[in-house]
């Protein structure tokens, strides 16, 4: 396994050309998104061997661990996955069309609707989500078992302590502080 990567390369022209800059969080950030790219890649062919694209195996997959009956509301679906409500029907219009989940009317709330798993979608999610996990296995056999608890954990920590984006200000106020410092 070589020693070091293309981001390592990246790290070695910054600190060339700019050796008054600390480019360090290049090696962490660079490496999650080339390595999120190249797990995309390797994820892509198991969802399709399936029929599936991952966004469609995201919504049978979050249907399928709502526990029995497996069905949600649209909007705690789309709120689960993350997504806005038109991105979240057109993916369920897609599952609709191929009989793997229906749209039933919630008899809790006459106007709402509640979306669930037909026998079809819980087969196929079923088989599908037993490749993708043997997949990922396959993924992280580079690690041990110990490493890939450590990885999860740091990876846990970053993403709970991100700071919040504020609307119209994407910038840290610690790069406009460095900034104006001159640093």
């Amino acid at each position: 396994m070589p020693d070091k990567d293309g981001v390592d390369d990246i790290l070695d022209q910054w600190q060339r050309e700019r050796p008054d800059l600390d480019a360090s969080p290049m090696g962490v950030i660079g490496r999650l998104s080339r390595l999120s790219r190249e797990l995309e890649r390797r994820l892509d062919p198991v969802y399709a061997r399936y029929g599936l694209e991952a966004g469609l195996f995201d919504v049978l997959a979050t249907l399928r661990r709502a526990g029995a009956p497996q069905r949600m509301r649209p909007s705690d679906l789309a709120q689960a996955m993350m997504l806005t409500s038109s991105g979240t029907t057109k993916r369920l219009d897609r599952l609709e069309s191929a009989g793997l989940i229906v749209r039933r009317r919630d008899p809790d709330d006459r106007r709402g609707l509640l979306i669930e798993l037909t026998p079809t979608g819980r087969q196929l999610v079923d088989a599908a989500v037993t490749g993708h996990v043997a997949n990922e296995h396959r993924l992280l056999q580079a690690l041990t078992l110990a490493e890939r608890n450590q990885l999860a954990g740091l990876l846990r920590k970053l993403l709970i302590g991100l700071p919040p984006i504020k609307p119209g200000r994407e910038l840290d106020h610690a790069a406009d502080d460095a900034a104006h410092r001159g640093s």
